[in-house]
């Protein structure tokens, strides 16, 4: 019999019944009965709009030095970003699969197709690396407050970050994100990785000059091994995916771009006009930072729901039962094993649990085979290519219409819903190969189609 936090699991069911579900791994949707008008969560936050301004401004410094380094960034002046796109094609596939209309319009932030590192990890990963390197660099004196920041590609500068070392544990993509602007700049870098990260986020770390270690455990271990390793090293900086505000901070950036966007294609937000969005979700950090910044802006106009794997629900399995990175996904008997290797995670952030307790509308979870599904479909219908938990968020939408009818009624929201956008996160999938991307397509399409 499982146990929860000392109690037996069947007293645990009477009170939380979605255990049921989560412990067989089948998809479930979960409303969050805690959140509250941003108005009240807002005092008890620990960052501010603020916070995501000075973040904003850093990484502008920071823009002559990506532009010298990275000259795919050079069309958009140094600045990390991804596009808007509607996906109307995609919309009508759904559609049909789903058999129900969907009220509004369907848009997809193509975080896939972010430069340098080709995920949503290259917000937050990318930025702590940069926050690092900025105060390595003034509190050296090699760089003073109003220099360019280009001059970091000096040799003299690079020679100073080499007497540095950066650390993380990650399941691939942040160890990217991490390893090719850490390797840039000229740290050294380590990025532990566990058993579920992809080979080829191995070997493209280790062409870059990144040192590799690889666990046969899972995420957990990946990061416990990391920060050891940091704690035992002269200047070394660890990037803790679990805790760290600076990548919860580098997140945040996207919100106010994300707003730009959608300004730019007029699309309205406001409470006749609600925007949802749709974040899959790992330990946490990237949806949160996200997520958090979007109340920053919109307040209780937008809807944010995270998606987990139906293997890995380590979000909502903390959140629904309030022991945040207290529990994990093996504590109820599931594996953590995913195609979603980005989503691989067993115990989640406490910290971005805490901060989402109030403001997050709610999670639901995907199973593998639908991912693959969805990929196909997203591939076919837009000629867009993403990883498998790229395509998490996807089927939101539809969930919160077959599932989350009491969220619509609770905010008075269906007779708003044709006015509505829908955004879906793509956190990643432009860097693979393309012998893995065409495999996830046959697959993809032996599942729809045999």
């Amino acid at each position: 019999m499982y146990v929860i936090d000392g109690t037996p699991i069947e007293q645990w069911k009477q009170s939380h019944p979605l255990l049921d579900p989560l412990m067989a791994a089948q998809p479930c949707c979960w409303i969050n009965e805690q959140k509250r008008p941003f108005l009240a969560a807002q005092p008890d936050l620990p960052l501010k709009l603020s916070d995501m301004s000075d973040a904003a401004s850093r990484l502008a410094r920071f823009a002559p030095f990506i532009a010298l380094r990275f000259p795919e960034t050079l069309d958009n002046s140094g600045l990390i970003e991804s596009p808007l796109r509607p996906i109307s094609h995609f919309k009508a596939a759904l559609e049909k699969q789903y058999g129900r209309g969907l009220p509004g319009q369907l848009y997809l932030k193509c975080d896939n197709a972010l430069p340098i590192s080709g995920s949503i990890k290259a917000r937050g990963g990318i930025y702590e690396v940069l926050k690092y390197a900025e105060t390595t660099a003034l509190s050296s004196g090699l760089l003073k407050q109003g220099e360019c920041y280009s001059q970091l590609a000096a040799p003299e500068v690079r020679a100073l970050f080499n007497q540095h070392q950066i650390v993380v544990g990650s399941t691939g993509n942040l160890g990217l994100s991490i390893g090719i602007m850490g390797a840039a700049l000229g740290f050294k870098v380590s990025v532990h990785m566990s058993a579920d990260a992809r080979q080829w986020k191995k070997t493209l770390l280790r062409c870059k000059g990144v040192e590799v270690i690889e666990y046969e455990e899972d995420y957990s271990k990946a990061v416990a091994e990391g920060r050891k390793q940091a704690l035992e090293t002269e200047n070394c900086h660890f990037v803790d995916d679990e805790n760290s505000m600076d990548l919860f901070l580098g997140y945040s950036v996207a919100a106010e771009r994300l707003k730009i966007q959608l300004d730019e294609q007029n699309i309205q937000v406001d409470a006749e006009h609600p925007l949802f969005v749709y974040l899959p979700c790992g330990v946490g950090g990237g949806p949160g930072g996200v997520a958090f910044a979007l109340k920053q802006l919109f307040g209780d106009n937008v809807h944010c729901f995270f998606a987990e794997p139906t293997h890995s629900p380590c979000m909502l399995l903390g959140m629904y039962t309030g022991l945040h990175d207290q529990i994990s996904v093996q504590e109820i008997g599931l594996d953590n094993k995913t195609c979603a290797d980005g989503l691989a995670v067993g115990r989640a952030s406490g910290f971005v649990g805490k901060v989402m307790a109030h403001l997050l509308s709610g999670i639901f979870t995907v199973n593998d085979d639908t991912l693959y599904k969805l990929l196909v479909l997203m591939k076919d219908e837009e000629g867009i290519a993403l990883e498998p938990s790229a395509l998490a968020g996807a089927p939101g939408p539809f969930r919160l219409f077959d599932e989350g009818q009491s969220y619509l009624n609770k905010y008075q929201l269906g007779d708003k819903m044709d006015n509505a956008t829908h955004v879906v996160w793509a956190t990643g999938g432009s860097m693979v190969p393309k012998e893995e991307q065409d495999a996830y397509y046959r697959l993809g399409q032996g599942l729809l189609h045999g």
